[in-house]
Parts: structure tokens; C-alpha cells; sequence
């Protein structure tokens, strides 16, 4: 599969080749659904939380005797069913929302969602971009380029990109983000995804390693 190139400037200058591997791989709606709910998840942080009987400050001193007064058994003033005291069967904020999921899942996912975004065809290519730290060339750049301003447009580095990243940062909905950092969340939330072409190489290196076939020796007969 082609994609066009563009360069620093926002002019088509030729096409570049993307990996069978990574571009044209089966595409696993499922799979690829677990991921994303993973990854959210995982960013998710618990911010609920109601105090215990032990964060209550107060006497642990029974309030009156056991039996003779008529009323009900009552212990401490820290008890869940008086006012002020604790919360029974509250939040926590040790809550865990982490989920677990094997490398070659997350592999397949990530291929999976790339193939999806490739056969859409909003993939597009960048030959570099200068080491020039300017908002409004990079602005002009991509409105040359085939991308809704104002969309989610997410540009794939090979490497940390100082000039690129403090260009685009004030530009609304663009995201530079790192080869090996990729993720299907960040793929499928983008209405347009920009590679530079050593980030296509590279991506390559990180994920599209094949396995080596495994040889089985006979034994002689």
C-alpha cells in the first residue's frame, strides 16, 4: 500500500511504501475494542472516596451500657448508622483499574487498527520538517495538506522532535507522538494520522519484527 508524501511546506512530492505487516493486517474490531477499553482504563485514576471507621476522629468509648437502658446496642460514636460517623461499604481511592493483556494481543490490536486507518486512507506521509520552531508555517503546512484543521490530526515521529512538537502544540487537535509509543487508542481516535517517512522505518523495527520459524530436526532412520 502507497501513501503520498508531503514535505516541510505542504507540496506533494512523491509516495512511500508501508509495511505488509503492519498496514495490511487482518482487522479484529474485537480485539482491537479490548485494547482500547484497556488502555482507557488503565489511564483511569480513582478520585472517590469516603472515610472509614478508622479515618473518623472520635472516642472508640462504648456511648452507654450493654443492657438496662432499653435503647438499642450502640458502640462507638464512629458507627456508620449515627451521624458523623463512618461510610459503610464506601469508595476507595485504592481502588485498581488496571488491566492486564498479553504483548501479542496488544501487537495484533495495534496492527489491526493501523491496517483499519491505511484502508481508509487517512494516512499520509511527511518527508521532514526543519528544526525551526514557527506555529505558522506549521500551520500553513498542513493546510496545504489533505487534513480537516480542528479534526484530530496525529503526526508519528521516529524520535523526540523538539522543533515539531513546540510548532504544533498550540495548533488545536494535533498530537506528535513517538513510534514506539503508538497505541489504537491514539489510531483510531485520529481523523487523520501523518507518519514522517523514518517514522514508517521505524515503526517497522519496534513492532514488525517476524518471528523466526522454528526447524525441527528427524531423527535418522
Amino acid at each position: 500500500m502507497n501513501i503520498d508524501v508531503y514535505t516541510a511546506t505542504g507540496t506533494k512530492k512523491g509516495t512511500a511504501t508501508l509495511p505488509k505487516a503492519l498496514f495490511e493486517a487482518p482487522i479484529n474490531e474485537g480485539l482491537m475494542h479490548q485494547s482500547v477499553v484497556r488502555e482507557m482504563s488503565n489511564k483511569r485514576h480513582s478520585i472517590a472516596w469516603v472515610k472509614r471507621r478508622g479515618d473518623i476522629s472520635g472516642s472508640t468509648r462504648k456511648l452507654f451500657q450493654q443492657k438496662g437502658t432499653g435503647r438499642a446496642r450502640r458502640g462507638s460514636i464512629r458507627s456508620p448508622l449515627l451521624r458523623g460517623g463512618s461510610k459503610s461499604f464506601g469508595p476507595s481511592k485504592i481502588a485498581n483499574f488496571v488491566k492486564e493483556m498479553p504483548r501479542k494481543m496488544r501487537r495484533a490490536s495495534l496492527f489491526s487498527a493501523l491496517s483499519a486507518q491505511a484502508k481508509n486512507g487517512i494516512i499520509i506521509g511527511l518527508e521532514s520538517y526543519p528544526d525551526t520552531v514557527k506555529t505558522k508555517d506549521a500551520v500553513k503546512m498542513l493546510e496545504k495538506m489533505p487534513v480537516d484543521i480542528g479534526r484530530k490530526i496525529l503526526i508519528v515521529t521516529p524520535e523526540h522532535h523538539p522543533s515539531l512538537i513546540k510548532s504544533v502544540g498550540n495548533v488545536p487537535g494535533v498530537k506528535t507522538i513517538m513510534a514506539q509509543y503508538l497505541s489504537p487508542l491514539d489510531v483510531l481516535g485520529s481523523r487523520h494520522i501523518i507518519f514522517m517517512v523514518d517514522a514508517i522505518a521505524k515503526t517497522e523495527e519496534i513492532f514488525g519484527a517476524k518471528e523466526k520459524p522454528t526447524t525441527s530436526t528427524k531423527s535418522a532412520q
